[in-house]
């Protein structure tokens, strides 16, 4: 049976849709930064993905070529997960989408390192005959944060955010949302095959003792 990570970490894959405290562990990913609307068709967000999926398929299906990863083991690539910000901006205003930043990303397991990712970005590039150049080998140490799964649309998401700020005033701690530690989304549902009111999405914010 391949890994699977929300299976083995659903503490940080499958929260309740309640607020909870975490604290999550480094982690690499795979990784391109843009900035604009994620809606655009054709846009730069969109190219991302494709980025971000051929690298992610490249490394997983490594063990059917002659490159070789030092304790390799079959996995279910993790979901899709998105970095978000506004410069000037505090939360969000999500009626203005096309001045998001963006970190779009793929976990990577432990075992990937910087130079098989190298490999995989180069492979990727070769085989699936779309420029990967764009992708980064980036590692995020998240530390002590809320979170909470929010259903629904993502318009929708300053109401699951208002919960987390709720609950972080009732506990004690405030938000540490800033240049390196950002709002943060990991994308549970396939939005082209579902509906947007059973989309899946877990919110996650850095926080800290008030």
């Amino acid at each position: 049976m391949a890994f699977d990570f929300k299976k083995e970490y659903k503490e940080f894959y499958l929260p309740k849709n309640k607020p909870e405290i975490v604290n999550v562990p480094r982690a690499n990913y795979t990784a391109v930064r843009g900035k604009g609307n994620p809606n655009e068709e054709g846009g730069a967000y969109q190219k991302a993905i494709a980025v971000l999926y051929a690298v992610a398929y490249t490394l997983k299906m490594s063990y059917k070529t002659d490159y070789k990863i030092k304790g390799f083991f079959e996995y279910v690539v993790p979901p899709l997960e998105g970095f978000w910000w506004q410069d000037n901006v505090e939360g969000a205003h999500y009626s203005d989408k096309s001045t998001f930043n963006w970190i779009s990303a793929i976990r990577l397991p432990d075992f990937v390192t910087k130079t098989d990712f190298e490999w995989a970005v180069e492979e990727a590039t070769k085989k699936k005959k779309i420029n990967c150049s764009a992708a980064e080998y980036l590692t995020v140490d998240e530390g002590l944060c809320v979170q909470i799964m929010h259903l629904g649309p993502f318009d929708d998401e300053p109401e699951s955010v208002a919960l987390m700020n709720d609950f972080l005033e009732q506990n004690g701690y405030v938000n540490d949302i800033n240049e390196t530690r950002l709002h943060h989304e990991i994308y549970m549902s396939d939005a082209r095959k579902i509906p947007p009111e059973k989309w899946r999405t877990v919110i996650r914010h850095p926080i800290k003792k008030a």
